[in-house]
């Protein structure tokens, strides 16, 4: 049951999306992209290269912000100590679910 209000934001996008495009379905424009100018674009091609833009765009600044956050945990924190590896600190020495204050 709580994956019904995303289904519902699907189903309503999705059909927003389809009436935009039968709403637009014989409408074209010109496009200058600064050094080529093309003419006769249907605007749901538009539409749809302005999403596909915009989504490439918020890939680069969270992949930016995500590697500084990164970046800053490393710096934070710093190295792993010698007893710990890879996978955390060694069991042996501790129950599981204890954690070791520094």
């Amino acid at each position: 049951m709580k994956r019904f209000p995303a289904w519902l934001a699907l189903a309503a996008v999705s059909l927003l999306g389809a009436a935009f495009a039968m709403g637009n379905a014989g409408r074209v424009v010109s496009v200058n992209l600064g050094f080529v100018t093309l003419s006769r674009v249907p605007v749901t091609f538009v539409a749809f290269g302005g999403m596909v833009v915009g989504m490439g765009v918020v890939l680069a600044a969270g992949i930016n912000a995500d590697l500084k956050v990164r970046r800053l945990l490393r710096e934070r924190h710093g190295p792993e100590s010698p007893a710990e590896g890879p996978d955390g600190p060694a069991c042996d020495e501790r129950e599981q679910g204890d954690m070791r204050l520094e």
